[in-house]
């Protein structure tokens, strides 16, 4: 469950060889609208029919029937009122959707949780013959506070009654959620584990009867702690199947600060010992050795420039005046460009030195906003042309207001309960934070005639595309249809943003102004909107540390908005023998608007962070929440994770529904490179989807030809299972749902022993910003081989990497007929060793 729902009120030539495997057709099919036939409507993962679904609940195995409970809004397909729906199959794979569980009402909402068969009957709500199904969730109160309750069931999940005692463990908490229970045996007792989730701890709890609990002790903070912690699981397995060794794995969800930003899933392994977990990682670290370039050590910067104010005319020691304690220095002294606060600004740069070690290791903080190449670093002026509304008078003008966000007039800069507003020009500008996020309503331009090449405006606010559901926007209509959009990037900031018109010239057109969003960030703040002949650029605000080689920033970090220093690195090997220097930047004058830098070292081999360190069960964008099966057949353990991200989960676009749960997983704890490690794969029951004979190719290297085997390969669901060789290709792999200038790449990228996923070009991905992108998990060749297992669904792939133990897992929404599949190798040749690919059907049609 993410921190927003607590604050809603408050390519080197690609395809150096490929080989085709199917069609890579052009235009898309027009959607088939019959229910579960809609665009990207997933075949092989569980979707309700219709309406928001999150965090999967309440996994349990019970008569012949693995329930599934999830996080779903009966009432539409945003997130809100929050209840459990329920599916459930005889083999993870087959899903009948049962009507709603346990619905929210005027008291509570009903978060996540777990559930249990109290086959003991130590609560009373059953018989010892026919004991009940127990739910352990979260309420969550119209007041914020959070709180763990009971309901339960005789009837095999059917229905279901909340406990007239309800909560049974209160802590008085606003962040105290997502209940995992389970029988612990040594004990003859019931064990919890909960999160506290702003604190970045699991607390345990024992109770004989599922009403009193008694605190026993707690984990944390650990491992990657950028957000919050949510959805813990609690549960022992087997090492290398051995039963005398036995391991307990501590799964914990984090939103936001995963590994490839936004959700995810960490674990732990380690003892338990009835009352305590220790983890087996103590998270201590010792980087590379390696030549100290700079340490901020020195009364001043030495040999490194400085300009502007931010940091000042020596390193600092400890915080600034006005900032929170800082943690990760090295010795006493580093840079910080916190002087005079964010709204100071600056740089500091080494002098040019001559690139002959690999790495450059450096520890980082502060704000996160990254370098945009693309962005102008000096003062741009406002592009000339006609202006279409400049927000300087005290109405609107002959521009249109509908609703309450915009009121009768421009806004005077911020309003009451919102954050500083900068960037804006003049004294006014369109805001539609007018009595806060709840309010909603429109802003139109009247007609006028595109006569100039672009069109330039100053846009900030929140992140709600026009294409979904509750839009905070600005939108071009032509024709009655709207041809460009743009929306903000949650930041009160106003920047440059511009739309290329040169095909819609002589057209008639209006301007469109959107809220129509009542959550976090629900709004959006437009000034300046002019027609030109020049293109309006962004202008920088990063803060960062780059390496700049020939004037140019090649690699570039930024902090994670925290006081705390981590480790980064820059990767030098392309650049040996040039001359290079390290650049540390403050271009920001907002929130967060600072970094620090310190421990500058050349170095062979990287340094890793926190986040590196940490243990990933996925390293894709989008599984979350990812919870085990209580009671599974034959000890068993298997998980589900709810498969998108709370970056971008309310923009994603589908209709009727809105997200699906990931394939059920069977998990593994093995010795894997010499360390112990979670591994996974589909479950196996996912091979009765599979349809007709595979396609079957061995041996065959992959260098400059094609092999087109037509219809045979094509298809949008599919079951991938392929080994490769190295050879001297430097990446090779896979590309799915390719066609019509879309593709899905799945990679191996030789050179950094990375299992890869990039959806950049992947169909739709201009719905939200933090989309398009590429995701890696680290994954070393076992006797020169790489072997992959792909699951790709209408909007989805699931990559298992080597025995499983490099997961990504990424939605994708390509055109229904982009279908085809290829291998690829680039910089040389790779040899496929083996393939075959099924065709799989739909779950509700077999």
């Amino acid at each position: 469950m993410p921190v927003s729902r607590r604050t809603r009120r408050s390519s080197l030539a690609i395809l150096a060889t490929a080989v085709c495997l199917g069609l890579t057709a052009g235009s898309p099919a027009v959607a088939d609208t019959a229910p579960f036939q809609e665009q990207y409507r997933p075949q092989v993962h569980y979707t309700p029919a219709q309406n928001w679904m999150n965090d999967p609940n309440g996994l349990v195995y019970y008569k012949g029937e693995y329930h599934l409970f999830y996080q779903y809004n009966p009432d539409g397909n945003s997130w809100g009122n929050m209840s459990w729906g329920h599916a459930v199959s005889t083999d993870l794979v087959h899903w009948k959707e049962l009507p709603l569980a346990i619905p929210h009402d005027d008291n509570e909402m009903v978060f996540s949780g777990s559930a249990v068969i109290d086959v003991d009957n130590t609560t009373g709500f059953g018989t010892r013959q026919d004991p009940a199904m127990v739910a352990v969730y979260t309420s969550a109160y119209p007041d914020g506070k959070q709180a763990q309750s009971l309901a339960y069931s005789t009837d095999r999940g059917r229905t279901w009654t909340k406990y007239t005692g309800n909560p049974v463990l209160d802590i008085g908490s606003h962040a105290f959620r997502d209940p995992k229970v389970q029988w612990y045996a040594p004990t003859q007792s019931w064990l919890m584990t909960v999160s506290l989730a702003d604190e970045h701890k699991v607390e345990f709890y024992s109770s004989k009867d599922l009403k009193s609990w008694n605190h026993l002790s707690e984990f944390g903070p650990a491992g990657a702690t950028g957000g919050a912690w949510e959805c813990p699981d609690f549960f022992p397995m087997a090492i290398d199947g051995n039963p005398k060794h036995i391991k307990w794995v501590m799964v914990v969800n984090i939103n936001p600060g995963a590994i490839a930003g936004g959700s995810g899933a960490q674990y732990f392994v380690g003892d338990f010992d009835g009352t305590t977990f220790t983890a087996d990682d103590n998270g201590s670290y010792t980087p590379p050795v390696g030549t100290v370039l700079q340490d901020f050590e020195q009364p001043g910067y030495g040999t490194w420039n400085t300009s502007g104010t931010a940091f000042g005319t020596a390193p600092a020691t400890g915080s600034l005046p006005g900032q929170s304690a800082i943690t990760g220095i090295e010795g006493t002294g580093y840079a910080n460009s916190f002087n005079g606060g964010d709204s100071s600004t600056g740089t500091t740069t080494s002098p040019a030195f001559t690139v002959t070690s690999s790495y450059i290791n450096f520890k980082v903080g502060g704000g996160n906003h990254p370098h945009n190449p693309n962005a102008v670093t000096d003062p741009q002026p406002t592009p000339t042309g006609t202006v279409l509304a400049d927000f300087e008078g005290d109405t609107y003008g002959t521009w249109t207001a509908t609703g309450t966000a915009f009121g009768t007039g421009p806004a005077q800069g911020t309003l009451p309960g919102q954050m500083d507003v900068s960037g804006y020009t003049g004294r006014g500008l369109a805001n539609s934070f007018l009595q806060g996020d709840a309010t909603t309503g429109e802003l139109t331009s009247p007609t006028f005639t595109i006569d100039k090449k672009y069109l330039d405006f100053l846009l900030g606010g929140g992140t709600h595309p026009a294409n979904s559901d509750a839009p905070t926007a600005i939108e071009l209509i032509v024709d009655g249809k709207t041809v460009r959009s743009a929306t903000g990037s949650n930041n009160e900031h106003l920047d440059w943003a511009s739309w290329d018109l040169s095909d819609l010239q002589g057209k008639t057109a209006q301007i469109k102004i959107v809220d129509a969003n009542t959550g976090g960030w629900g709004h959006l703040n437009v000034d300046q909107i002019v027609l030109s002949d020049t293109q309006a650029k962004p202008q920088s605000n990063e803060t960062t540390v780059n390496l700049v080689i020939d004037g140019n920033t090649v690699q570039s970090v930024t902090g994670a908005d925290s006081e705390t220093l981590d480790w980064a690195s820059f990767d030098l090997r392309a650049y040996k023998g040039k001359q290079a220097r390290i650049q540390v930047t403050d271009l920001n004058t907002a929130g967060w608007g600072h970094i620090m830098a310190d421990q500058f070292t050349a170095a062979e081999q990287p340094a890793l962070s926190t986040l590196q360190r940490a243990h990933w069960v996925d390293f894709g964008k989008d599984f979350y929440a990812a919870v085990t099966y209580n009671d599974a057949p034959r000890g068993e353990r298997t998980m589900i994770g709810w498969m998108s991200d709370w970056q971008y989960a309310g923009n994603t676009p589908t209709t009727p529904w809105r997200s699906a749960q990931s394939l059920p997983r069977t998990l593994q704890l093995r010795t894997v490179d010499g360390r112990v490690q979670l591994t996974q794969q589909p479950v196996q029951s996912l091979n009765s989807l599979r349809e007709g004979p595979a396609v079957a190719l061995h041996d065959v290297a992959v260098r400059n030809r094609t092999v087109d085997l037509a219809r045979r390969g094509a298809g949008q669901a599919l079951d991938i299972d392929a080994t490769f060789s190295l050879a001297d290709a430097s990446k090779f792999g896979l590309k799915v749902r390719t066609g019509g200038g879309q593709e899905t790449v799945i990679g191996y990228d030789a050179t950094n022993q990375q299992l890869y996923v990039d959806r950049t070009k992947s169909g739709a991905v201009d719905f939200d910003p933090n989309f398009p992108g590429v995701q890696t998990a680290p994954l070393k060749p076992q006797n020169g081989k790489v072997h992959v297992r792909v699951v790709v669904d209408a909007s989805s792939v699931e990559v298992f990497g080597g025995q499983g133990q490099a997961v990504i897992t990424d939605q994708i929404f390509p055109d229904s007929g982009s279908q085809g599949v290829q291998l690829f190798a680039e910089g040389g040749t790779a040899r496929l060793d083996s393939l075959k690919l099924w065709h799989l059907g739909s779950y509700r049609n077999h």
